[in-house]
């Protein structure tokens, strides 16, 4: 059974800043992009930040020099830090990695983590 686990989410003044972590645990056998998501009530899920295995990065144009994806092969994991953060940037986060879980199927599949709260408030 594999689980993505996301922490640091809160609540922050604007102008603050953030770190989001999110870890995988349980059988993987390979990790391929990673990325953060993030969706604002009444609106659609919206691309935040990816990460290649490689380390190539692609951010939202709404948080380009804002937030800073980065990822720790070694520990599953990846981290998004936020700072300047603005009202608009409140929402759920939630985080996607393409895992391939067997050694035998090459596919890599989409796995999401339960998301977790941002909001960005005086």
């Amino acid at each position: 059974q594999v689980q993505l686990v996301e922490s640091g989410g809160g609540l922050v003044q604007p102008g603050g800043s953030l770190r989001l972590s999110c870890a995988a645990s349980g059988k993987i056998f390979s990790i391929n992009a990673m990325g953060w998501y993030r969706q604002a009530p009444g609106k659609q899920r919206e691309l935040v930040a990816t990460i290649t295995r490689g380390g190539s990065t692609n951010y939202a144009d709404s948080v380009k020099g804002r937030f800073t994806i980065s990822r720790d092969n070694a520990q599953n994991t990846v981290y998004l830090q936020m700072n300047s953060l603005k009202p608009e940037d409140t929402a759920v986060y939630y985080c996607k990695f393409a895992m391939q879980v067997n050694w035998y199927d090459s596919r890599y599949s989409d796995y999401w983590g339960q998301g977790t709260q941002v909001t960005v408030s005086s």
